[in-house]
């Protein structure tokens, strides 16, 4: 039994992991894998800001068409930038060995990153950037220190300075603890428009991550329905059985 509940305990922690990295409370996404537009939007924004860069391996255009109700055309004309064929993958871009060589590592694909992160983690990910002079790209984040992607939705957000405050324990330790963020730059969206905007973006990673749970969630509704007409019918069944021995 305790090697059972050992096992269970290192299998959850990346997950406590990535909820307390930076040691803030996540920001809530609320994606609506429902609202088809957000997701549209969403694989705009996605092949605008991140295609360049990461890809998307497990992802072909052609499945993102058929599922978001985009068609061929609006394929080619919006989403299609690395590659001739809508029924080929989401490749990035960037050559891996330039990025590794600019970044110091080789961004990750793209494709599961909402199903290993989080989209709660993913969103607050895109609203954690503030400007740091120390770091080679000029930004870091609250959610994720030291990352080396550079903020590439700044011109959306605009750029901040990040405000801390230094707590002293009991024992005489000090810590930075983040206040609040000042705008130094304004963006292109004002808050409420870039938090739709970063919706949008994690709503399709959520989907990309997962594509078939479009599919599961209509399937499901269609079970419950036949689970509560088959109730019913055997309802009236047991009762038509039953009568005469009551």
């Amino acid at each position: 039994m305790r090697i059972l509940i050992a096992t269970l305990l290192l299998l959850m922690a990346p997950q406590f992991a990535c909820a307390n990295e930076g040691g803030l409370k996540l920001l809530k996404a609320d994606v609506d894998l429902s609202d088809q537009a957000s997701l549209q939007r969403g694989a705009r924004l996605f092949v605008n800001y991140c295609g360049s860069c990461h890809s998307a391996a497990y992802m072909r255009y052609n499945r993102i068409g058929a599922d978001l109700g985009i068609s061929e055309e609006l394929l080619k004309a919006d989403l299609m930038f690395t590659t001739d064929k809508v029924g080929e993958p989401m490749r990035a871009a960037m050559p891996a060995d330039d990025s590794k060589e600019w970044f110091g590592v080789t961004p990750p694909d793209l494709s599961v990153e909402a199903r290993a992160r989080g989209e709660d983690w993913l969103f607050s990910y895109l609203h954690g950037f503030y400007k740091d002079p120390s770091k080679t790209t000029g930004v870091n984040n609250l959610y994720f220190p030291g990352a080396a992607m550079p903020h590439v939705l700044w011109e959306l957000q605009g750029v901040k300075r990040a405000v801390f405050s230094t707590h002293t324990s009991p024992e005489g330790m000090q810590t930075q603890v983040f206040e609040h963020f000042e705008n130094e730059i304004p963006g292109t969206l004002d808050e409420v428009q870039y938090e739709r905007a970063t919706r949008d973006l994690v709503g399709f990673m959520v989907y990309m991550g997962e594509p078939a749970k479009l599919v599961r969630y209509a399937l499901g509704v269609k079970v419950l329905g036949f689970l509560f007409i088959f109730f019913v019918a055997a309802y009236l069944l047991k009762r038509e059985y039953w009568k005469d021995v009551n």
